[in-house]
């Protein structure tokens, strides 16, 4: 079961005022967050940090040197440049000049009853797409096969027409 933490204020190393440290770092927290002691506070952890024995000489030495300078000869002009504007999350949204349209619609723009039009072509392409003729006579050939098929899988038998505009089931018999 949680128990619900009480509120401690705690003294600012710096200012010596009250404050209520954040939760989330209560236990490392030592000052305010008032500007000032904020800087303290870096200055504090700065020394504190440098006072450790293995970051004694962190930036010094000949690696240290060579890496600076390295950097600083691929990054010229780095401290004279001004700060960058960042860009924004989101761009302004710019006005967008009215498209003509077009009089003729393209294929794509088809309306589906005008599409059924071009199913003859639609069904001769896919047809040679997957069989790979090109002749119109062996295309022919690939298509009465094709409705053989489908008139077997239909129940239909041959002198039947598929009628209606039902799900394909609806036959008829022609005389």
């Amino acid at each position: 079961m949680k128990t619900k933490m009480s509120r401690v204020d705690r003294k600012c190393l710096h200012c010596g005022q009250m404050y209520t440290p954040d939760p989330r770092t209560r236990d490392r927290q030592q000052h305010c967050s008032s500007p000032a002691c904020k800087k303290a506070s870096k200055a504090w952890r700065q020394r504190r940090w440098l006072s450790k024995p293995q970051n004694q000489d962190y930036f010094c030495g000949p690696a240290n040197v060579l890496r600076t300078q390295q950097w600083r000869k691929s990054n010229p002009g780095y401290w004279r440049r001004g700060s960058r504007q960042r860009d924004a999350l989101q761009d302004d949204c710019r006005i967008q000049p009215a498209e003509n349209r077009r009089d003729k619609p393209t294929p794509l723009e088809l309306a589906l009853q005008d599409d059924c039009r071009t199913q003859a072509a639609l069904i001769t392409g896919l047809i040679a797409h997957v069989t790979g003729f090109t002749l119109q006579d062996d295309i022919a050939i690939a298509v009465r096969r094709i409705h053989t098929y489908g008139q077997n899988i239909l129940g239909m038998e041959p002198g039947m027409e598929q009628g209606g505009y039902g799900n394909g089931c609806q036959t008829r018999t022609t005389s």
